[in-house]
């Protein structure tokens, strides 16, 4: 005669395996995180810039990126920013001074500050960070305290803006962060 008893359990136990293969899925159904781009960088809102024109000290100053992509420079106004590269910028901004302000200004910029990226999950301390260049999700990881103990650590979730469209990717430890991406480290079920 066959026992009833283990019927609850061994349905407890099919339950908790479909659930934690649910869990697991969840990392590995989404597509890889792309290799960033190995080109110069380019500008995005929060990202801190300094301009240097030559001989033009009211013009040399620190600017900010805005939310709407641009930098607001003294005598020509509003300067689009937003995905260009620091030659990109300099360009842009030379070529506003010498429509009948500066004759053959010399312009050039550099990055104060990267925007930051966001991390959240388990790590220790979740929150906002500043970018460094060359940064791996595993250094990103390391700035917020570390992974807890109920982190799965293989791989992570990254968000990030890809062809002006937020996309979410499976990350693994060495993966290259960029400014702005948010990094969710998720909590392992084992």
């Amino acid at each position: 005669m066959m026992q009833l008893g283990f019927l609850p359990r061994l349905g407890a136990t099919v339950a908790l395996l479909v659930v934690l293969a649910g869990c697991a899925g969840e990392l590995s159904s989404l597509p890889a995180l792309p290799q960033s781009s190995q080109g110069p960088y380019t500008l995005g809102a929060g990202d801190r810039i300094r301009l240097q024109v030559f001989g033009q000290e009211e013009l040399s100053q620190e600017y900010l990126v805005s939310d709407s992509g641009v930098i607001t420079v003294p005598l020509i106004g509003s300067v689009d920013a937003q995905g260009k590269t620091l030659a990109g910028l300099e360009e842009a901004v030379a070529g506003e001074l010498s429509n009948g302000i500066l004759v053959d200004p010399n312009v050039t910029a550099e990055i104060v500050a990267y925007r930051p990226f966001f991390i959240l999950g388990e790590t220790k301390a979740p929150g906002q960070y500043p970018y460094v260049p060359r940064m791996t999700v595993l250094s990103a990881v390391s700035m917020s305290g570390g992974f807890t103990y109920r982190a799965e650590q293989d791989a992570v979730s990254v968000t990030r803006l890809v062809d002006g469209q937020m996309a979410e990717f499976r990350a693994d430890p060495l993966s290259m962060v960029e400014p702005g991406d948010v990094i969710n480290v998720h909590e392992r079920f084992f």
